[in-house]
């Protein structure tokens, strides 16, 4: 079961503690994983991404080009970013909310939103999409988006992972005294999974 996973986001928005779950659940099956980030002005809201290669030995940390088996996009434009990494028939289960970056906040830049999701759409037909910010904010706080995304890629089953193994990979890697408010987020975006645009 080779699966290459690639999670892309914005700084603040927990790809990094998404990627820890993921790799919690692989080590828990006895998998081996290698996990590799690249984060960019993270603290400013700039790229950041994770890279996931599940009982992959001799690959790569990485995921080269079109190799990528699954996209977890937490923001609209650094999902399109993703995109050389992903193969033709990648699964995909992307967040819509847009953060618009510094650049374009200062009038340097555009931010092509509506052009995106159609790139998105044309590119992954089968693609999962949901607004994310609303489901976080209903589970308690916006910084569960992670758990959010990780739930409906449960529930669109895009993940080589079962509802159980990931449920008991969040109980492992959150604060126990944030762990209800995660339980929540988890089952808003296992709901939202079912909707397709």
């Amino acid at each position: 079961m080779v699966k290459s996973i690639v999670i892309a986001g914005v700084g603040g928005q927990g790809t990094l503690l998404a990627s820890k779950i993921l790799a919690t659940a692989a080590g828990a099956r006895g998998l081996f994983v290698r996990t590799s980030e690249t984060i960019g002005m993270a603290q400013r809201g700039g790229s950041v991404s994770s890279h996931l290669r599940i009982d992959a030995r001799e690959a790569s940390p990485i995921i080269p080009g079109a190799h990528g088996d699954i996209l977890l996009g937490f923001e609209l434009a650094e999902a399109v970013r993703m995109i050389p990494k992903l193969k033709a028939g990648a699964k995909c289960v992307v967040n819509t909310d847009r953060i618009i970056p510094t650049n374009v906040a200062l009038g340097r830049g555009v931010y092509l939103g509506d052009e995106y999701l159609a790139l998105l759409k044309d590119r992954y037909p089968e693609a999962v999409f949901i607004e994310g910010a609303p489901l976080a904010l209903a589970a308690g706080d916006i910084r569960t988006l992670n758990i959010v995304i990780l739930g409906a890629a449960v529930g669109a089953s895009m993940l080589p992972f079962s509802e159980e193994e990931i449920r008991a990979a969040v109980k492992a890697c959150v604060k126990p005294k944030l762990l209800a408010m995660n339980e929540r987020a988890f089952e808003l975006g296992l709901k939202a999974s079912g909707v397709r645009w």
